[in-house]
């Protein structure tokens, strides 16, 4: 997620919003009619710029109505109708992953990608229109509770989730800590609903973990890719190189992701330097390369990745740039399919626009946009896997690690 240009969308957003359009309405009504703008009170320059080809009179037109006539008009919120109105513009993109944060909620995505805030630790996300577990983060009440990565949320508490925005979802998942909440989920190959309540927490957002196995494998969880990952990946990896190990299980698994250049940071520890490691795709013709920076000291160790649908994001850009670039085989099931570039703006008042700006590609131009990527060793977790704690993905990956010539 590049934070690029962040001051001048922000400004182009809040003219379109906040001003935008008083001309247009004069160009509309002409001579027959004052346009709406000049009869509210409160708004000095009724001058400004306006969208093309649109008629933003009508929410002057609208404005005006209610500042006059709504019965309890004497206590608007005209703030509150402001970012309403930004709300109601995001929805009718109809895309989940461009959303306006208010306040609190952008003070909230903030602590998210610094590493700790407070909830039930799970990201999630929106599925075929469906609200969906992205993965439980490790160690989270989300996880300690029985949430799997797939489970699809049809109620919050006694409130249905279809009509919810994924931003609507995550304030209502979100609590105090101590407090519960309920999720009335459905699980694939299961008929029935089950009602799953989780104990909100302060949740600090693991990053890394590793351990030997059989000797010489070094088996690496990579977590998610927060402001955090490059600097603690460093030290594990140094301690990874310290150690007997000469093969690598980098273990993605129900990694919901975050910034695309920490996994350029740390796709530069597998490739040459100067590889093409993600592909940016504005759908206009335009398109960014991300170029590996790192030293390349892993580079000519092998490698085995774990995937499965809890997978998303950038580390669906890291599996799928040591795929094509290194031939590294993925273990598992297919990954979430959430390929898409948001760009943060922070605007005024406290608040925030995430906004979709381009797809990812993998550098083989692969886009993984709603698709994902298919493991090249497909290996389900049955149910009696789970509630048995066996593991058949890492047991397959270990297979082909060790066995590698």
């Amino acid at each position: 997620m590049s934070n690029r240009a962040k001051t001048i969308i922000g400004f182009a957003i809040l003219a379109l919003v906040l001003a935008g359009g008083a001309f247009y309405g004069g160009f509309v009504y002409g001579k027959s009619q004052i346009p709406s703008i000049y009869a509210i009170d409160g708004v000095g320059n009724k001058t400004l710029g306006q969208p093309d080809n649109v008629d933003f009179g009508l929410f002057w037109d609208a404005w005006k109505v209610i500042q006059e006539k709504y019965a309890e008009r004497a206590n608007l919120n005209k703030q509150e109708m402001v970012f309403g109105a930004i709300e109601g513009m995001v929805k009718s993109l109809e895309d989940p992953y461009t959303v306006f944060m208010k306040p609190q909620e952008a003070k909230q995505f903030q602590d998210d990608v610094s590493g700790s805030f407070s909830g039930i630790g799970a990201e999630i996300g929106i599925r075929k229109e469906v609200l969906t577990v992205i993965s439980p983060l490790e160690d989270s009440p989300a996880q300690q509770a029985g949430l799997r990565a797939g489970d699809r949320i049809f109620k919050i508490d006694d409130k249905p989730s279809a009509d919810l925005s994924l931003n609507e979802a995550v304030g209502l998942i979100r609590g105090p800590k101590g407090t519960t909440v309920k999720l009335t989920v459905s699980r694939p190959q299961e008929d029935e609903l089950r009602e799953i309540a989780v104990v909100r927490d302060n949740i600090k957002i693991p990053t890394i973990k590793w351990e030997i196995k059989n000797d010489k494998i070094a088996y690496v969880q990579l977590f998610n890719f927060g402001q955090t990952a490059p600097s603690e990946f460093r030290r594990k990896m140094i301690e990874v190189l310290r150690s007997p190990a000469d093969r690598i299980i980098l273990d993605l698994r129900n990694n919901p992701g975050g910034f695309l250049e920490v996994s350029q940071d740390i796709a530069g520890w597998f490739v040459e330097a100067g590889s093409v490691v993600a592909i940016e795709d504005f759908g206009d013709g335009k398109t960014i390369e991300y170029k590996s920076s790192g030293n390349g000291v892993l580079k000519n160790v092998p490698v085995v990745v774990l995937i499965n649908e809890g997978s998303a994001s950038a580390s669906e850009i890291l599996a799928g740039a040591l795929r094509d670039l290194r031939g590294v085989k993925l273990v598992g099931v297919k990954s979430f399919g959430k390929g898409s570039v948001q760009e943060l703006a922070n605007l005024s008042k406290g608040t925030s626009l995430k906004v979709t700006v381009a797809k990812w590609l993998t550098p083989s131009k692969k886009s993984i946009m709603n698709d994902g990527l298919e493991p090249d060793v497909k290996v389900e977790m049955s149910k009696d896997d789970i509630e048995n704690m066996k593991d058949p993905q890492l047991e397959k990956a270990i297979e082909i690690i060790t066995n590698f010539q």
